[in-house]
């Protein structure tokens, strides 16, 4: 199969029947991994500060700087984070906050320092990319310079919150102070090219057409032809409730609409080897649907996650409900780490 056009893209994403483009996704899906399993891993989603700048339409999450409900964790708050996910079995920790205004480098690299010297069993999935902007801006350093400090104090794997929908057009509609989407991948091929892997995100379902999907595709589908570093797509849809841009979306998305961005996502990213479906973002019963359109993972445990948790969308599992879901799926589970390599059972 050639590889499909920009053109072509937004033809098959507006009109294409998604009985069609659900067999296209599972027969590429099944040439990528095998077709009788399903990734997941064992993770945890907690927050270091909930104060920040961007003043995102989409965010329940954030407080003003100088919001009486804003916190920052200290590192002994953070090492009990790991304490905690190391009883869980958790082998990643995906750790972010907002963007803050002063807080030092060494805040930062003290924490991925303790995380990968007292629990090395934990890969530290750490500061989405504009974050990286944030301290690199704060500590008057460039962002490769900042990624490096973090990969010298030992992180390896850069999660890819913030993108939302990488369509400038989109992005001045719902986030106008947060980066540009220059930025944000021009910081993700920086983390590949010091030996960092990261994820690519996109969260729709609210001002985007088909045209800023496909542009969104094509724009990490370009970088991932350069570096290969991305080790996973992610979608996922917008949650509006409690948020201001929430007043003006009046879609509700569906389903269907979320089936549509997996097959679609899976045909068009011909250069990524996992695509991931979510049982957390869109409820349970969709996501085991989900991953009959072209997904081969399942994410992960999340047993702590505060962002969606704000909007009032909250889905909580084990282990076992994880791996029982991929069953109910008609799939094997197979647990991997943060690199999607298989955990080996003692």
């Amino acid at each position: 199969m050639s590889r499909i056009t920009f053109e072509e893209g937004v033809e098959l994403y507006k009109n294409a029947d998604l009985f069609d483009l659900q067999q296209k996704a599972v027969a590429l899906r099944n040439t990528k991994n095998p077709a009788s399993e399903v990734t997941y891993v064992i993770d945890t989603n907690p927050n270091y500060t909930n104060a920040c700048e961007a003043d995102c339409l989409f965010c329940a999450f954030y407080r003003k700087p100088d919001d009486d409900e804003v916190y920052v964790k200290t590192l002994e708050e953070v090492r009990q984070f790991m304490l905690d996910a190391k009883k869980l079995n958790a082998t990643t920790v995906l750790l972010q906050g907002g963007l803050h205004p002063d807080l030092p480098l060494s805040y930062y690299t003290d924490i991925i320092k303790m995380t990968t010297e007292e629990f090395p069993e934990i890969v530290p999935h750490f500061f989405s990319a504009p974050e990286i902007q944030n301290i690199a801006e704060v500590c008057g350093m460039t962002d490769k310079e900042v990624l490096q400090e973090f990969y010298n104090a030992g992180q390896r794997s850069l999660p890819g919150g913030g993108a939302e929908i990488l369509s400038q057009k989109v992005r001045n509609r719902i986030s106008p102070k947060k980066q540009k989407v220059a930025k944000w991948l021009s910081i993700h091929e920086d983390a590949h090219e010091v030996g960092m892997r990261s994820t690519a995100t996109m969260m729709y379902g609210h001002r985007e057409e088909a045209e800023d999907v496909i542009e969104h595709l094509e724009v990490i589908r370009q970088i991932q032809d350069r570096t290969g570093g991305f080790t996973a797509f992610v979608p996922w849809s917008y949650k509006k409730d409690n948020t201001l841009l929430g007043k003006k979306v009046t879609r509700q998305t569906t389903a269907k609409d979320y089936y549509r961005m997996l097959a679609m996502s899976r045909i068009y990213l011909d250069n990524f080897n996992h695509i991931q479906a979510s049982w957390f973002s869109e409820g349970k019963d969709v996501g085991i649907q989900s991953l009959s359109y072209g997904a081969d993972d399942f994410g992960g445990t999340l047993f702590e996650e505060n962002v969606h948790a704000e909007t009032g969308h909250i889905n909580k599992t084990s282990v076992e409900g994880v791996k029982q879901m991929i069953r109910e799926g008609g799939f094997e589970p197979i647990q991997r780490d943060t690199f999607y390599e298989r955990v080996v059972k003692a």
